[in-house]
């Protein structure tokens, strides 16, 4: 009984420490078709169609509330692989910073394992969930090589 008790509280410490990815939220990511979700979950509040295109993001901003749980719908117009990072300005800075040091800047899954991140090969969707728990600002922000410095960026505003 003890260790029964010992490994869910264990458990129970490591999930309430996965938040990860600055800013908050929680998340699931699947590319055309897969849901990704949990019957835990919530349906998403909204739907918002992102157009990724060689150097940018349409649209460039995006107001939600606290709370809004958003289902991204990331088309991938361009003739490059484009990325979709969400959390706030230093998670972003900590994030470039990685894929600049050999974080798989080449994007073949080094975005997969988070979720809070999708890559979308040209021509293709992808399907981003994302809940915003906390007030302010957060970005959506590609991480290919340049691209963040170049200003693929959405800004994000949670009231």
């Amino acid at each position: 009984m003890k260790r029964t008790l010992f490994a869910v509280t264990i458990l129970g410490i490591a999930l309430a420490d996965c938040g990860g990815g600055g800013g908050g939220g929680h998340t699931a990511g699947h590319m055309d078709g897969s849901t990704g979700t949990s019957a835990a979950l919530p349906e998403p509040s909204q739907t918002v169609d992102v157009t990724m295109v060689d150097i940018g993001y349409r649209p460039t901003t995006l107001n939600v509330h606290r709370g809004d749980r958003v289902e991204f719908v990331f088309h991938n117009e361009g003739k490059i692989p484009h990325d979709a990072f969400i959390g706030n300005t230093a998670a972003q800075a900590e994030h470039e910073q990685q894929m600049g040091q050999g974080g798989n800047g080449s994007m073949g899954g080094g975005h997969m394992s988070e979720a809070n991140a999708i890559t979308v090969e040209p021509g293709s969707t992808g399907h981003l969930t994302y809940m915003f728990d906390q007030p302010g600002t957060t970005e959506i922000a590609c991480h290919q090589p340049g691209h963040y410095t170049a200003g693929m960026k959405i800004a994000v505003t949670v009231a």
